[in-house]
């Protein structure tokens, strides 16, 4: 499974870090991007962000993913197959 977040959907709640840290982070912009590993997809690290920053969820972690895009309050998380 992979995932993305449309940052310009986000609130900045932090929800989905407190429920899936491995897979997002809260950056100093207030916003939230997905990770892989130590690799997080924003532009500000030199990586592509949005839909062209796909992350793969690591092993575990895919009812977290589902958790956190369920409970975001700016429905800016997508996940794909």
């Amino acid at each position: 499974m992979k995932v993305w977040i449309d940052q310009d959907l986000c609130t900045g709640d932090g929800l989905c870090e407190e429920i899936a840290p491995d897979v997002f982070v809260m950056m100093d912009d207030g916003l939230a991007y997905v990770r892989e590993g130590a690799k997080i997809y924003a532009q500000a690290e030199g990586n592509p962000q949005g839909a062209a920053g796909l992350a793969t969820v690591p092993d575990g972690q895919d009812d977290a993913t589902i958790e956190a895009a369920e409970e975001c309050p700016g429905e800016c998380i997508f996940i794909e197959p």
